[in-house]
């Protein structure tokens, strides 16, 4: 009798906790379905004040700092969105990964810490993310009745295009900083107001300027915009005669600067009519001491702000929500790009990925990218993007995936204009796309060529061309090229 009683109450008990079970996982996935509702409303508020703010010009630096909280809120938001979607998938490793890389008839050892890049980790706090983001929203009811009483930006059809096919992206605080610059700040005394603008190499400091140049208020304020490199700032005193009106000067620093060139150049912009003002576009942090107002740093995009950008260049018009497992992939390779490679790199791949728009590409691209990374770093000891700012040769072997031999890059120097300058002997050679070639590693011309890694689809059609010597590696390995040497920041 005590056995059957014994019995019963196991099963009773077994059959009340499975209850239990059951319902907190039902009310779990019941709250989770919740708070993703939730968490895609929040979002479209926030993107439409963020959009609206960005047509707006905005003068109060309070406003400016909600700004900055909101989309840094926003792309959170965004990127747990994204990351919940195939948060599933990553209970199981990428199979079809493992195959590329397998596949590879070469393998190089990882080093510099490379690994930790390779097995990322999808952890998504979606209630401490909704919670920010509610948090964030719920306090900018006065933002947007400000937001209201600001003038709007007028733009033209031609000028939506360039906004948004350019890649203006993101930057919210930064470019209403240098519109209130360019506007409205005045120096005492009629000298002239010098803003710095400091970042790394591209990051998007020529792509700043480029777009608040093109703004309507700008152009019909100034009766020129001049742009001027280093070893040219000095000529502005032999045709500032020739100059009426209010100038804005945009100045490019490839090194340091002359001092008592730099005060020629001052002295002269001094002369000009009372508003004539001078931006600094420079990599050296010590360009700081040259402004009259604190500058404004350009640093590589946060992660989740990068991987929407990455995923919204490689999808384009298709939804990523749709196709969890290229997602992830396209997150994999933001966290691998973002804070090593260039915004010129990015959408090199970005661009190819979008043209098709396969399972097993995807995973050979990225499988691509980190033997590439590997590479140079077995065989020159650096990053590639570290080796691309120093002038000093490439391996991109692993990554055009060349059957018949090593393919390396010669990068030439683009600090001085995105237009790189080429030799005049280079000038007629066999010119291919990096895009191409990674497509179809057969068509590498024969002998010497230049390639182009990327070119802008609007005028003035930018272009960064680089050249690739026949028999690259004839080349020594530890021979050091022009432009070498790094000046200290």
């Amino acid at each position: 009798m005590e056995v059957a009683i014994s019995a019963v109450t196991g099963e009773l008990v077994s059959r009340f906790v499975s209850l239990l079970i059951n319902k907190y996982h039902s009310g779990r996935a019941y709250s989770e379905e919740k708070q993703l509702k939730r968490l895609q409303q929040l979002l479209l508020r926030a993107r439409t004040v963020v959009e609206e703010a960005d047509g707006r010009y905005i003068t109060n630096s309070g406003m400016l700092e909600q700004l900055n909280m909101l989309a840094e809120a926003m792309y959170r938001g965004y990127w747990a969105l994204g990351a919940y979607s195939y948060r599933s998938l990553q209970q199981t490793p990428l199979e079809e990964e493992q195959q590329v890389s397998n596949s590879s008839p070469k393998r190089f050892c990882t080093v510099h810490g490379i690994a930790r890049k390779n097995k990322a980790t999808y952890h998504v706090d979606l209630q401490g993310v909704l919670e920010s983001l509610e948090d964030v929203v719920a306090s900018m009811t006065e933002f947007i009745v400000l937001l209201g009483g600001c003038d709007r930006m007028l733009r033209r059809p031609y000028d939506a295009y360039l906004y948004s096919d350019n890649i203006m992206f993101g930057r919210h605080v930064e470019k209403q900083k240098l519109l209130n610059f360019v506007l409205h700040h005045g120096a005492p005394g009629g000298a002239p107001a010098v803003l710095p603008i400091i970042g790394g190499p591209a990051v998007g400091k020529r792509t700043l300027v480029a777009h608040v140049c093109k703004d309507e208020r700008v152009s019909s304020q100034y009766s020129s915009i001049l742009h001027l490199n280093g070893d040219s700032i000095c000529t502005i005193a032999d045709h500032g005669s020739l100059l009426s009106g209010k100038v804005l000067v945009v100045v490019e620093l490839v090194s340091d600067v002359d001092e008592e060139a730099w005060g020629k150049f001052c002295s002269t912009m001094g002369s000009m009519d009372r508003g004539s003002k001078v931006i600094i576009v420079s990599r050296y942090k010590n360009s700081e001491k040259l402004g009259t107002v604190k500058p404004i740093f350009l640093n590589t995009l946060p992660y989740e702000e990068f991987s929407y950008l990455f995923k919204t260049l490689a999808f384009g018009s298709v939804d990523p929500t749709q196709h969890p497992q290229l997602a992830r992939i396209a997150d994999e390779l933001a966290r691998e790009m973002q804070s090593d490679f260039s915004l010129v790199a990015t959408n090199l791949l970005a661009d190819v990925m979008r043209r098709n728009l396969s399972l097993q590409f995807w995973l050979s691209l990225l499988s691509r990218v980190r033997r590439f990374v590997e590479r140079n770093f077995s065989m020159f000891g650096e990053h590639p993007q570290l080796l691309v700012q120093r002038r000093h040769q490439i391996d991109v072997s692993d990554f055009v995936m060349h059957p018949a031999s090593q393919l390396r890059i010669l990068p030439s120097c683009a600090a001085a204009s995105s237009q790189t300058q080429v030799t005049e002997e280079r000038a007629f050679l066999p010119k291919v796309r990096l895009r191409d070639l990674l497509v179809d590693p057969g068509i590498r011309p024969r002998g010497d060529f230049n390639v182009v890694s990327w070119e802008s689809r609007l005028p003035p059609y930018a272009s960064f061309v680089h050249f690739v010597p026949n028999g690259a590696p004839g080349v020594a390995e530890e021979t050091p090229l022009p432009g070498r040497k790094r000046k200290s920041i």
